[in-house]
């Protein structure tokens, strides 16, 4: 794990409004990522963005010291303003080699998490590396390393109680809402069509809330969703000019500026005068301040979550020491299956080797006693090296992997 890197920036030491700052949208991720492995000689790199963090997963020869990461931040292009520049770079966490996988593996078990035990850290993680697999930035070295991290989370999942009555940032802004009384036929606005406002429309759903009105920027993806909950499509485009009203509001996108301005919501309220509910789960917030400031709404936000997330925290921490048993006997396992695999391409070209001098064998060097024999005698000899060849190809890897065991 000698060149495994992470540069992480989470909410344990960022405010989650800077954080969003660094959130990476879909539509240029490709072109910052090979900007970063043209310039910075990257070899794999992949880029995961939660609601509480933002890491870069890569490798590199180059030590990760202030200068570099500087030049990580500056190649990125990110339009930061030098204040927060500054920021991130105070801020940033740096892990090399070992400490970089348990702390991808600690991320993946949620042990990181906001909220500790929260599953959809994996399947985030998981997302995050294969949109980077599919566009090429990774290969086969982030495939062993993120077949561990998989194995090791669920082992912690179903092997200790971290997750055990989960409470992530979507079941405790259901819960927030739930503790508001609004209706089953509360006119429910959700924007956004991501796993985010999907999980928390599950809860809704479930509780057999069934007014919604979905948007999104792509508009496919607002019917798949608004099919699954009865509800009406919509593109995000057609949001300001929608007057049927509402009682909720249910956010999460990932754009860098308010999807909610105080013009927009004017429009949205209709001429209403009531209080409504916002729940905003994105990170830059969708919601204009303005509108907190100027109209009367309950705003359930991830920083309001935070507090009831620290608790617990506490309440779970017996279980951190069950998952951190289990990170360390993964970490050593995953030493041995590396040098393993170091083993098996550096002995790649035994198979072609062996199959090169079988044809010459058979070809060149006694092609002319080969020529002599009948049929069922060339068809005998033929099975005998056949048998050979096989046996040439798995007894030096056999044997390696072997000694690689006895040894450790």
């Amino acid at each position: 794990m000698e060149y495994l890197k992470i540069l992480a920036f989470t909410h344990k030491q960022i405010d989650l409004k800077s954080l969003g700052k660094l959130v990476i949208c879909e539509q240029t991720l490709d072109d910052r990522l090979k900007n970063i492995q043209n310039e910075l000689d990257v070899k794999e790199i992949f880029y995961i963005g939660t609601c509480n963090r933002v890491e870069f997963v890569f490798t590199t020869a180059h030590e990760l010291d202030r200068e570099f990461i500087l030049r990580f931040l500056t190649v990125l292009d990110m339009g930061l303003p030098e204040a927060y520049m500054d920021k991130f770079l105070e801020s940033v966490s740096v892990y090399e080699q070992v400490e970089a996988f348990n702390h991808l593996l600690r991320t993946s078990c949620s042990l990181e998490s906001l909220v500790v035990g929260e599953k959809e850290i994996l399947a985030q993680v998981r997302r995050a590396y294969e949109a980077c697999r599919v566009s090429g930035f990774t290969a086969d070295y982030m495939r062993m390393i993120m077949n561990r991290v998989v194995k090791t989370a669920k082992e912690v999942y179903t092997h200790t109680n971290i997750s055990k009555n989960p409470v992530s940032v979507v079941s405790l802004a259901y819960r927030k809402l739930r503790d508001l009384t609004i209706t089953a036929s509360s006119r429910i606005l959700i924007i956004g069509a991501g796993e985010t406002n999907k999980n928390l429309a599950q809860y809704l759903k479930k509780h057999k809330y069934s007014n919604f009105s979905i948007f999104n920027r792509t508009v496919e993806n607002a019917q798949s969703l608004a099919k699954d909950l009865n509800g009406i499509a919509y593109p995000l485009t057609a949001l300001e000019n929608f007057d049927q009203g509402f009682d909720v509001i249910i956010t999460c996108t990932g754009a860098t500026e308010p999807i909610i301005t105080e013009k927009i919501y004017r429009k949205l309220l209709n001429g209403e005068t009531g209080k409504k509910v916002i729940v905003d789960l994105a990170i830059p917030n969708d919601t204009a301040p303005a509108v907190i400031q100027n109209f009367p709404v309950h705003y359930i936000e991830v920083e309001s979550l935070k507090e009831i997330a620290r608790k617990n925290i506490q309440e779970r921490y017996d279980e951190l020491v069950n998952a951190e048993q289990i990170i360390d006997q993964n970490i050593k396992e995953f030493d041995l299956v590396l040098r393993q695999r170091k083993i098996e391409i550096a002995m790649s070209e035994v198979p072609q080797k062996i199959k090169a001098i079988k044809s010459k064998a058979l070809d060149i060097v006694f092609a002319e006693e080969i020529n002599t024999l009948d049929e069922n005698s060339r068809l005998v000899l033929e099975r005998v090296m056949d048998y050979m060849e096989k046996k040439y190809i798995s007894v030096p890897m056999i044997m390696a992997k072997e000694i690689l065991v006895n040894n450790s």
